[in-house]
């Protein structure tokens, strides 16, 4: 300690040319410059040290910076070799035991040699003086120094002004760079290298290109700081516009624009978006929020939003899978149909094990009023799913299935997003009703639009146009419904048709006892045990009053019943209760509108009773033949199609061919004309099913033999008198039983669909097959004709 104090006090001498001895104090962020007073917070131990041994020398310490602020024991390689020497001013101890002092730079000096002695690091120091430079250039370079340095304080707002009176009125170059250097934001790394460079040309210098760049920095961030002013006052003053107009509008009674886009920020949080809808969806509101309330563009954004908002994300219904109580359900509301509920419970049974199934879509295929819609509303009912109906009769237009672009003034989203809005849930049931109606033009083919919504492997990401974002559709139970098969073969190969046919007679009975009764009464107001309609009057309607494959009709006129029953209720006419017998349904409905049983009539010459499918279910057709003189001509009437006039010359040509059989003359044909009509000619008819009945009516009218009255017929005719398979048995089955015949032919191809009808469709009908013509004929006619040889035979036994 004592050599310490001797070559200290050599220092304070003056022997400068000598190394020198003092404590060092290491300084964090911060390098004290010559002629810089500094306040220092001291807290470290071996920092305190030192200081209270300067404190009881000559008040003299060395400054070094440390190369790391974050190092709390500093050693040699920690600090910079080169420091000031600073004298201390004040110092002050604080409550904290901590140390303020204040410390005034008086000569720069490097460190030769750094130790630890006595808890304190100690350093033997030489000054470092400038190099010798021409006074005159060394002046030069201060002015300019002082004259940038002045610019940069009237940009650096953080700079006082009398920093440039203090600098101004210096003389000596150093005090002018250590000055300038003291009140420039520069980094430690900067401030050590200038208290390094030894020559103060070089540091005039340094320190002119360290302003020359703040400068830059200081006039880019005052342009920034301008167009930002400009632009803030330019929101300022819409704000403040916007604000009048919303006070405008509060006094107008509008509602207020802020408070509803508030609203529609919660709604979109709580709607549970996706993270791709919702970042959308959150963008739209931001553009929103900028434009005026009252714009067109900010009408079609808010409506934008509250489509995404209600469309379901999230929500949805818990599914029922217990397949009791879904039969419970089919049976309590529809009567019959036992093969098509069957395939139902077996697809909710396969739904109940596979829990999210990828499977088929069904089809419903029937005539009008068979219950397709009914029935996929109780499948809604028993699976517990919503329902919802999409009507696609008439549709021609591709965007009424994927929506409008919102570039379109009144632009929507397409039907399917706008039944998913409607049903409010993710899984719903959602039927799509009449999708043989389907049409197609100019503007798209809205079927092809649906193989994106029917394809269970497509279907999660479907994209409405209108919304722009992927919809998952894979939840939803679709479910068609159809009258014919005339539906796109792609679409078609996407769904599973399940053939809804007609009912039969008994089966529209129990249907208007167990159902349409009750309905209608409870719709006019009618108590139970009012009105009772008997069960043969029910029967009546049903045969002479609707003619139908479905109960649509019967159920209207169980209105008319029930409305004209309400009036003269009202009107006084008539005491509860009432019952409705066969014999009162004429005052009740009018005349009956149709022949129940007319193929019973009598028996015919060249009239035969075919049977037909049509859209409404199975019909009686009635083909007529008749024979005059002429040349050999066929004649072909009441609006037939192409393929129906090819199989009447079919049957024509058989017939000639089979004219020695039926006993009539090789040449027969070239001195006659045939014709073949099929009544109600403003009826389109076509198809190859009428081909036998067709033949048996020439026959008969050739040969003047009468048709069996309770015969009818179906099946196709080759030229050599095969009889071929057609459809529609079971609806054709049905109108047999509705006109009251008992025998039907049918292709012998036909009878293994057949035996698996239910036995009400076979029910009072004497199904007989068929192969080829010679087993119809015999079957057909009263009698068969005697062949030529037969004729022959019999003159020869008569002479």
């Amino acid at each position: 300690m004592a050599e310490w104090r001797k070559r200290r006090m050599s220092v304070r001498t003056g022997e400068h040319a000598r190394a020198s001895t003092l404590p060092v104090l290491a300084l964090r962020d911060i390098v004290v410059f010559p002629h810089m007073i500094a306040p220092l917070f001291v807290g470290r131990e071996k920092s305190v040290a030192a200081l209270e041994a300067a404190m009881r020398g000559d008040r003299r310490i060395l400054l070094l910076a440390q190369r790391k602020p974050d190092v709390d024991d500093p050693t040699r390689e920690d600090l910079y070799e080169v420091g000031t020497i600073g004298h201390i001013v004040q110092l002050l101890r604080l409550p904290d035991d901590t140390i303020k002092v204040l410390v005034e730079g008086e000569l720069r000096a490097r460190v030769l040699h750094l130790r630890e002695e006595e808890g304190m690091l100690v350093a033997d120091w030489v000054p470092l003086h400038d190099e010798p430079h021409d006074e005159r250039e060394l002046a030069a370079a201060a002015r300019a120094l002082v004259a940038r340095f002045e610019e940069y304080v009237k940009l650096n707002k953080k700079v006082p002004p009398e920093a440039v009176a203090s600098v101004t009125a210096l003389d000596d170059p150093a005090k002018i760079v250590d000055t300038v250097a003291m009140h420039m934001g520069l980094s430690v790394a900067d401030r050590q290298e200038l208290l390094e460079t030894p020559s103060l040309l070089a540091r005039i210098e340094k320190l002119y290109a360290h302003l020359e760049r703040e400068m830059e920095l200081l006039e880019i961030d005052q342009r920034i700081r301008a167009r930002v002013k400009q632009q803030m006052e330019k929101s300022q003053r819409e704000y403040y516009l916007t604000e009048q107009m919303k006070a405008i509008q509060k006094e107008l009674g509008e509602a207020d624009f802020e408070a509803e886009l508030d609203e529609l920020a919660k709604k979109i949080a709580a709607a549970g978006m996706p993270k791709q809808v919702r970042e959308k969806a959150e963008a739209e509101l931001r553009r929103l929020r900028q434009m005026q309330p009252m714009s067109p563009e900010a009408t079609v954004a808010r409506t934008y939003l509250e489509w995404l908002i209600e469309v379901p994300w999230k929500k949805r219904t818990r599914i029922s899978r217990d397949l009791a109580r879904a039969e419970r359900i089919l049976n309590a509301e529809h009567y019959g149909l036992a093969k098509v509920k069957e395939r139902i419970l077996e697809h909710l049974a396969v739904m109940r094990l596979v829990r999210k199934m990828k499977g088929p879509i069904l089809c419903f295929v029937g005539p009008p009023g068979v219950g397709k819609t009914s029935l996929a509303r109780s499948i809604a009912k028993a699976t517990n799913r919503r329902f919802v109906r999409i009507s696609l009769g008439g549709v021609r237009d591709e965007a009424e299935i994927r929506g409008h672009r919102r570039t379109y003034i009144g632009a929507l989203p397409g039907k399917i997003i706008q039944a998913m809005r409607r049903a409010g849930v993710k899984n719903p049931l959602m039927l799509l009703d009449e999708i043989d109606k389907l049409g197609m033009d100019f503007r798209g083919d809205p079927a092809s639009a649906l193989l994106e919504v029917l394809d269970p492997e497509q279907n999660h990401a479907f994209n409405d146009h209108y919304l722009d974002v992927d919809y998952d559709l894979s939840e939803v139970m679709f479910i068609t419904t159809a009258n014919t098969m005339n539906i796109p073969p792609p679409l078609l190969d996407r769904m599973e048709v399940i053939r809804i046919p007609g009912y039969t007679e008994h089966e529209k009975l129990e249907i208007a006892r167990r159902h349409l009764i009750p309905k209608e009464m409870k719709a006019h107001g009618l108590k139970k045990g009012q009105l009772t309609i008997a069960e043969d009057a029910i029967l009546e309607i049903i045969r002479r009053y609707t003619r139908e494959a479905g109960v649509r009709n019967l159920d209207r006129e169980i209105a008319r019943i029930c409305r004209k029953f309400a009036r003269k209720l009202v009107a006084g006419e008539l005491t509860p209760p009432v019952t409705i017998q066969r014999e009162d349904l004429r005052e009740w409905l009018g005349a009956p509108r149709y022949r129940y049983g007319e193929a019973e009539a009598e028996d015919q010459v060249g009239v035969v009773t075919g049977l037909a499918w049509t859209e409404t279910g199975g019909e009686l057709l009635q083909i007529e033949a008749a024979v005059m003189p002429g040349k050999g001509r066929l004649a072909i009437t009441g609006h037939v199609g192409d393929v129906m006039q090819e199989s009447a010359q079919a049957a024509f040509t058989y017939v000639r061919a089979r004219a020695e059989n039926l006993g009539l003359a090789p040449d027969f044909y070239q001195k006659i004309d045939v014709h073949v009509h099929v009544p109600e000619g403003a009826i389109p008819k076509d198809g190859p099913s009428a081909g036998i009945a067709m033949a048996t009516a020439i026959a008969s009218a050739l040969t003047k033999i009468p048709v069996r009255r309770e015969v009818c017929m179906t099946g196709e005719i080759t030229l050599h008198g095969k009889v071929l398979p057609v459809g529609g048995l079971k609806e054709k089955l049905l109108a047999a039983q509705r006109g009251g015949l008992k025998i039907v032919l049918v292709p012998e191809e036909n009878m293994p669909e057949i035996e698996e009808f239910e036995p009400e469709v076979r029910a009072g009908l004497e199904i007989r097959p068929v192969k080829h013509m010679d087993e119809v004929l015999p079957q057909a006619l009263v009698r068969m004709p005697a062949s030529e040889e037969q004729k022959d035979a019999a003159s020869r036994a008569a002479v």
